[in-house]
């Protein structure tokens, strides 16, 4: 029989292999590999500085990798052209510096995304889904770090993606902001949208993410299930320390 491939119908939705960026002549990345399918959710976890975030901008196609692939959908983030429109009209973003107008209010905002997208979600729609149908005409500058995140999210959404990036999704948050923010995430999974989430909130990982990656100094030093992760620990936390602490 042979594999599906990267892309295909039962393929990964997100591969990467053998990813490796320097700077300086230092590996920031040295060597990770790992890959999300199709409705699956994995969170990428580390410390400040573990090279997390630069591999989740090569995926995004914003850093080049000195050796290695990425590929999202079959496709290398880098790819320019039609094929790379093409590829970015299928991914959402998440971003914690969301990068909007401070002037701008979120169904402005929501309106404005929509247009770049042949068949988005209606704006209004997502004001309700995110919880921002009652700041939805107050200006960027005004709304909590949480109001912000939402906002941040419900445009990673509006393109109707296949696969979303995800970066500190619940941070900021209220109790109530947080818990429909998982709710949110725990429908797109079940809609077969492939995610893959950064987080420091090892609660909201062991609740939502099907496997956890654990990078510490450019490397993998754990990956598979919550439950695999945690072994013999009492919590998640102790076993996250117990493995970034081993190989700081």
């Amino acid at each position: 029989m042979t594999a599906a491939g990267p892309g295909s119908p039962g393929g990964p939705a997100v591969e990467v292999t053998g990813l490796v960026k320097r700077y300086d002549g230092r590996a920031v990345v040295d060597g990770v590999s790992f890959s999300v399918m199709p409705g699956e959710l994995v969170a990428i976890l580390g410390p400040n500085g573990a090279g997390k975030t630069t591999t989740v901008e090569i995926i995004e196609g914003y850093r080049r990798p000195d050796a290695g692939t990425a590929r999202v959908l079959g496709v290398d983030p880098l790819t320019g052209g039609a094929a790379g429109r093409a590829l970015r009209a299928r991914m959402g973003l998440m971003l914690q510096e969301g990068g909007f107008d401070i002037r701008t209010r979120p169904a402005e905002t929501l309106r404005q995304y929509a247009a770049f997208h042949v068949s988005p979600r209606d704006p209004d729609e997502l004001l309700d889904l995110v919880g921002l149908r009652m700041v939805a005409r107050t200006p960027y500058r005004r709304l909590s770090g949480g109001e912000r995140q939402r906002l941040a999210l419900a445009v990673a959404l509006i393109g109707r993606p296949e696969v979303v990036l995800l970066d500190e999704p619940t941070a900021g948050m209220d109790p109530e902001a947080r818990a429909i923010t998982r709710e949110l995430l725990v429908s797109l999974r079940a809609e077969g949208i492939a995610m893959l989430l950064t987080s420091h909130d090892l609660v909201d990982v062991e609740r939502l993410a099907d496997r956890i990656v654990v990078i510490a100094a450019g490397r993998i030093v754990a990956a598979g299930t919550p439950a695999e992760i945690r072994g013999s620990e009492a919590t998640l936390e102790d076993a996250y320390l117990r493995f970034v602490r081993g190989h700081a």
